[in-house]
C-alpha cells in the first residue's frame, strides 16, 4: 500500500498544469525583475539599492530594497507588486522597518513607471508622495520622487539607479 501512495506522491506533480507565466500587466515592471539596482544620493555617500524577483511562480513581482548610511544602521524596505484584475490596476504594498508602509498603484507612460500621489504612513505620522521611474537604456533608471507640501509639490529625491552586474535579484541579505 506505502508503494503505490509514494509513486502517486513522485508522480503527481508531473501531471500538474504548468504555470502560466507572469500576467502581462507585469510587463512594465519586466525590466526590472532578475537584477539588483543601485543609486547614490545626490551630495553624499548613502545608497539606495533594489532587488527585483518574481515570487509564487510570477504571480507578483518583490523589490527588496536596503538604504546604506554611512555611520548609521541600514534601513530595509519591501514592495510587493500585485495585479488587481477586478479594479484593472498594477498595485503595490510598501512597508519597511521603521514601521512604515504605504499603498498605491503604478501604471506606465511609455518608458515611465508612474506612481501617482499615494501616502506613506508612520507612527501614526502621513506623507504625500509621487514618483516616476525613467528607464534610461537598459541598464539604469531615472528616479524623481516628490513630496506634497500643502496645495504643492516640493522636490523629494532624484537617484540614477545602474544595474548591478552579477545580481540575479534573488534579495538582499540581511
Amino acid at each position: 500500500m506505502k508503494a503505490p501512495l509514494a509513486l502517486a506522491l513522485v508522480l503527481l506533480p508531473a501531471l500538474a498544469v504548468p504555470a502560466a507565466g507572469p500576467h502581462a500587466a507585469y510587463q512594465p515592471l519586466s525590466f526590472l525583475v532578475g537584477h539588483c539596482w543601485k543609486g547614490t544620493f545626490p551630495g553624499s555617500q548613502s545608497t539606495d539599492e533594489h532587488c527585483f524577483s518574481w515570487i509564487y511562480g510570477g504571480k507578483f513581482v518583490r523589490d527588496e530594497h536596503v538604504v546604506h548610511r554611512a555611520g548609521a544602521p541600514d534601513d530595509f524596505g519591501e514592495t510587493i507588486y500585485l495585479w488587481d484584475a477586478a479594479a484593472g490596476q498594477l498595485q503595490y504594498l510598501y512597508i519597511e522597518s521603521g514601521g512604515g508602509y504605504s499603498r498605491g498603484t503604478v501604471s506606465a507612460d511609455g518608458a515611465t513607471l508612474v506612481f501617482p500621489p499615494s501616502s506613506y504612513r508612520e507612527n501614526g505620522s502621513e506623507q504625500v508622495y509621487r514618483s516616476r521611474w525613467q528607464r534610461s537604456g537598459d541598464d539604469a533608471y531615472d528616479v524623481v520622487t516628490e513630496f506634497q507640501s500643502k496645495d504643492s509639490w516640493v522636490p523629494g529625491f532624484a537617484l540614477h539607479m545602474r544595474r548591478q552586474g552579477g545580481a540575479s535579484g534573488d534579495g538582499i541579505g540581511r
